[in-house]
């Protein structure tokens, strides 16, 4: 059963402009529609700018590090809120995918012992992941013009964010800019919260 102390959490991650703050409002209309609390947690890419961190492909470690903490502690507080669901919009392993990416687009080798450790503390919220949705790249959807998007680095996070998942073998669900696939990703959601809310 769903409760304020244990809130079931639906996290999203995937590169820039591929729908995931979209598919989260979708879950959370849907989700309040049928009566159901919910906390959003967000906005993790402009505070990291805001504070003055490298963005994008000039992520360091320093920066990778900082944006995992902060989305743990969003985490933690959105679920400290008492909704019965919380939507995080970019799990941990997002920021680990995009220094991936980052140092890729670089030609540069991340430190081995500083990718295990990303690694480790982005691993610790997995477990807290009732479901998990990783978007996927089309590049035949115009991206928003206003944003200084390089296309190569967009397909390494892609590509990067679906490794990650593969190699460590994380369940979740494939969302593709098909009007088909982000229905039913909807539907799952709701369906999955509709079922705890009744056990």
């Amino acid at each position: 059963m769903v409760t304020s102390t244990n809130p079931l959490r639906i996290a999203v991650l995937g590169t820039h402009s591929t729908g995931k703050t979209t598919l989260l409002k979708r879950i959370e209309m849907e989700l309040r529609g049928h009566g159901l609390t919910v906390a959003r947690t967000g906005g993790l890419g402009k505070r990291a700018a805001a504070a003055g961190l490298p963005k994008m492909q000039h992520h360091p470690v320093q920066s990778t590090e900082w944006i995992i903490a902060r989305g743990i502690l969003d985490e933690t507080n959105a679920a400290a809120q008492g909704a019965e669901v919380v939507l995080i919009d970019r799990a941990a392993h997002d920021a680990v995918a995009y220094f991936e990416a980052a140092m890729a687009f670089r030609s540069e080798t991340p430190p081995r012992l500083e990718r295990e450790r990303l690694l480790t503390l982005a691993s610790t919220q997995l477990p807290k992941y009732d479901l998990l949705f990783a978007t996927v790249l089309d590049e035949n959807v115009p991206v928003d013009t206003s944003h200084d998007y390089d296309a190569a680095f967009r397909r390494l996070v892609d590509e990067r964010v679906h490794r990650l998942l593969t190699n460590d073998v994380i369940p979740h669900q494939r969302v593709t800019s098909d009007p088909d696939s982000q229905a039913h990703a909807v539907d799952v959601a709701v369906q999955r919260c509709l079922k705890e809310e009744l056990v």
